[in-house]
């Protein structure tokens, strides 16, 4: 390991000793939102932590083995105890890099998910239906709420839009790489021929936190238009024009609510969606100035770019970002059962991530 990574190592270490000190402080513990926040990181640094003592262990394993080869009868039981513990510090060594990847201020918070019928007319819509109970039904493996915001459905099922705000903790992190175009290969249900059909869906996965991005935005900026529900709302539904759609003019962003009795609970709901879709925005134009030297495997966050093909006649899901990502588990898949997919997505953007590190240090 370079020498500048172990002394950020170092330094996180003699963090998380300080936090231990400060969370002991009775002046922190009556204050709850700061003690939170400190607990959070401190329970984030406890890895970095223990990784290093499970290093320092593995070093004076390594040299009491080597110390052992003098022994001639010792020698072979040195020899295993050697690679045992070359093993163990190969192996912390990763840990301990991953420690040091950059960490989105994002990853712990809530989420827009908006998934929208692409090409392929009623299949697409259909597709669109089967990727949202996709990832309701994860969501709900998950233990996160999702409750949908606005829902435009299709004549012959599916949605042609369908936006829904997903809560829980984390859930940004796992769902993050799911932003792109998803292409569904099936014989639709109106196929009278048996014909393969090609159709597909995008997928947008925006933060609700803004994590470290400072934005403002400028209320002459807006235009504000009131209509009448057309959802949930029982006797109130058409009754009083209560649904908000605001209109960003500069970005021509376009956000809506109406799943809410009182317009001014629309609007603040329509006005936190928005502030969440120019941040994601602001982020994504970020992310391409400092990618433009690079091509990312995963998560470059480009809604126009085939991230994934879901094959019905040959029951696989194939995810064209990383190389070999190929599962013929299809129909659990859609069931909700995600976690193979995404875990490998997170381990592939952290081997990224820690090359481009080891790169630039």
């Amino acid at each position: 390991m370079l020498p500048g990574l172990r002394r950020k190592l170092e330094a996180l270490a003699e963090r998380r000793e300080e936090l231990e000190r400060m969370l002991a402080d009775p002046a922190v513990i009556g204050d709850q939102n700061n003690f939170r926040k400190l607990s959070r990181e401190f329970a984030r640094l406890e890895p970095v932590v223990i990784a290093l003592a499970a290093e320092r262990q593995a070093r004076e394993d390594l040299q009491t083995a080597e110390s052992l080869r003098d022994d001639p009868e010792m020698r072979q039981m040195a020899d295993e105890e050697m690679a045992s513990a070359r093993a163990r510090l190969a192996a912390l060594e990763g840990e301990l890099m991953a420690q040091l990847l950059p960490r989105d201020a994002r990853d712990d918070g809530s989420l827009y998910l908006e998934v929208r019928a692409g090409t392929g007319g009623d299949e697409a819509a259909l597709f669109a239906g089967d990727l949202f109970r996709m990832y309701s039904r994860y969501a709900e493996r998950q233990g996160w709420r999702v409750e949908i915001e606005s829902a435009n459905e299709a004549e012959r099922g599916g949605f042609k839009e369908i936006i829904a705000r997903v809560e829980g903790e984390g859930a940004y992190s796992k769902l993050k790489y799911e932003s792109g175009t998803h292409r569904v290969q099936r014989v639709p249900e109106t196929e009278s021929q048996g014909r393969i059909h090609t159709s597909a869906a995008t997928v947008a996965i925006i933060a609700e936190d803004a994590g470290e991005v400072e934005l403002e935005i400028n209320p002459s900026d807006l235009r504000v238009d009131t209509f009448r529900s057309s959802g949930a709302g029982g006797q109130h539904v058409n009754k009083t024009e209560s649904a908000i759609r605001i209109t960003h003019i500069p970005s021509g962003v376009v956000v809506e609510n109406q799943t809410e009795r009182s317009q001014h609970a629309n609007r603040e709901k329509a006005m936190r969606r928005l502030k969440s879709v120019l941040v994601e925005a602001e982020i994504e134009r970020r992310e391409a100035a400092q990618a433009a030297d690079r091509k990312l495997q995963v998560g470059s966050g480009d809604r126009s770019q085939r991230i994934r093909t879901y094959s019905f006649p040959q029951g696989r899901i194939t995810d064209h970002r990383v190389e070999g990502l190929t599962l013929y588990d299809l129909l659990a898949v859609m069931e909700g059962n995600l976690d193979v997919l995404i875990g490998r997505l997170q381990s592939e953007a952290q081997a990224d991530a820690l090359a481009r590190m080891n790169y630039e240090d």
